[in-house]
């Protein structure tokens, strides 16, 4: 039996703003672009502000305890989060944003009872049930539909653990203990959170908003640096080190690729502008294709999950002794990392253009 959602709390919704009863909430607060500047919203922006930025530089959002005692104010500056973290129209922004929320909400959730866990599972259609483990040997919490499982198991199907087939499942039912139920939560709040952050047509922001956005692109920029921003780059193939045009073209003919040169390949392809989608079709025609797997990997190296860190690719030395550093020209010379040779090459290509 589906559980009211008006039963959570204000402080509930201040943890979990996400849940539909927060669309309900706010609805008395005239949430319209033109009236976020005025004198009684400067608090609830100057918070909303706050919240990218804590998501942008410590991918969290906030000190737990403030959310807490500060539950009105948290629940409104959500929605003007949302619309800020669109407006920088910046995908790198949009998935650490969505990412840390989804972090805050595991923290809140890994400390709830298995009542307030069904109810916010069933928030998002999940067909879950409470699991009694009187006279049973199986040792769990829940019950999950396994489409329901499937659909939030996308990204951590790299870990045997998550595998369908080590999991205990009856009559469709896959049987979870409370901490694996947070976790794929904490995976489900991050995916509608990305969602909503869909790329749209923003409306003309006043100024001072603009100012705002603005800003926190500068932030994203100079805290986790310019060239790991994923914003759109023109990708110039004719830049590409030796090494890593022979990786692309041994990847492009669906040549083996040792580990070290599908880590190379990729984490240089990103650092240069080339999205996760681009690099997952890439890989496509591999006979080991698997692309669940495959876009786990690249959005890891993207730095769209874990800790949020985008890799760069290793240093010549390491490609030396890895034999993946081929046919070396002269621009090769005081190079340290390929992505300095791209940046050489381009320079070169620009002035000879």
């Amino acid at each position: 039996m589906q559980v009211s959602f008006d039963k959570f709390t204000p402080t509930d919704l201040a943890k979990y703003p996400f849940l539909k009863g927060t669309a309900e909430y706010i609805r008395n607060l005239d949430l319209r672009v033109d009236t976020l500047l005025s004198p009684d919203m400067s608090p609830i922006l100057k918070r909303a502000e706050a919240r990218v930025k804590d998501a942008i530089i410590c991918l969290r959002m906030s000190d737990p305890n403030e959310t807490i005692r500060n539950a009105d104010m948290e629940i409104y500056t959500y929605p003007i989060a949302l619309l800020l973290v669109a407006a920088t129209e910046n995908s790198f922004i949009r998935k650490r944003y969505a990412l840390a929320e989804a972090k805050q909400a595991s923290y809140f959730l890994a400390t709830e009872n298995k009542e307030k866990i069904l109810r916010i599972a069933e928030n998002f259609g999940w067909r879950i049930t409470l699991f009694s483990k009187r006279g049973s040997e199986v040792p769990t919490d829940f019950s999950l539909h396994f489409s329901d499982y499937l659909r939030n198991t996308n990204q951590l199907s790299s870990s045997p653990d998550w595998k369908l087939v080590n999991r205990v499942m009856i009559d469709g039912n896959v049987y979870l203990s409370q901490a694996h139920v947070v976790r794929l939560l904490e995976e489900e709040v991050r995916r509608q959170i990305e969602k909503r952050l869909a790329p749209v047509e923003i409306v003309k922001l006043p100024d001072p908003l603009v100012d705002i956005v603005n800003n926190l692109k500068k932030l994203a920029s100079e805290r986790i640096g310019a060239d790991e921003m994923d914003s759109p780059k023109k990708v110039v193939k004719e830049a590409y080190p030796p090494c890593i045009q022979a990786l692309y073209d041994s990847a492009s003919k669906n040549r083996h690729l040792s580990h070290m040169g599908r880590f190379t390949l990729t984490s240089f392809l990103l650092n240069i502008g080339m999205s996760s989608e681009q690099l997952t079709e890439l890989f496509r025609s591999f006979s080991d294709f698997n692309e669940r797997l495959t876009r786990y990997q690249v959005e890891h190296i993207a730095g769209s999950h874990g800790t949020g860190t985008r890799y760069t690719p290793p240093n010549c030395e390491t490609l030396q002794t890895h034999n993946v550093c081929v046919n070396r020209d002269e621009t090769c010379g005081g190079a340290r990392n390929p992505l300095v040779y791209y940046k050489r090459k381009q320079k070169y290509i620009g002035s000879n253009s």
